[in-house]
């Protein structure tokens, strides 16, 4: 009981909150940077298959940004020329009357 009215009335020391922020803060950092490479990266391969500016990948660090990205994409003509698939040729046209 003691040990609980002790913890009840301390202030945590600034110093050592300092010292715990100073550390946090890097680690926050880093893993911001590794959720946007995890996001960017993909998006920047997706445009740029697609035929648009892999730089339009950005549009994500953007508050709803994504959700712009999602519907240009959607939505957009893609000029992309359909691969061709080996072994197949183009049947030949019906004859026109």
């Amino acid at each position: 009981m003691h040990f609980v009215a002790m913890m009840m009335q301390s202030t945590p020391d600034p110093a050592a909150i300092q010292k715990a922020m100073i550390a946090i803060i890097p680690i926050f950092m880093l893993f911001l940077l590794l959720v946007l490479a995890i996001v960017i990266v993909p998006f920047w391969f997706i445009c740029k298959k697609a035929g648009f500016s892999p730089w339009l990948s950005l549009l994500n660090v953007v508050p709803f940004g994504n959700l712009i990205l999602i519907y240009v994409l959607a939505f957009a003509d893609w000029k992309v020329v359909p691969a061709p698939v080996p072994g197949w040729q183009q049947p030949p046209y019906p004859p026109q009357s």
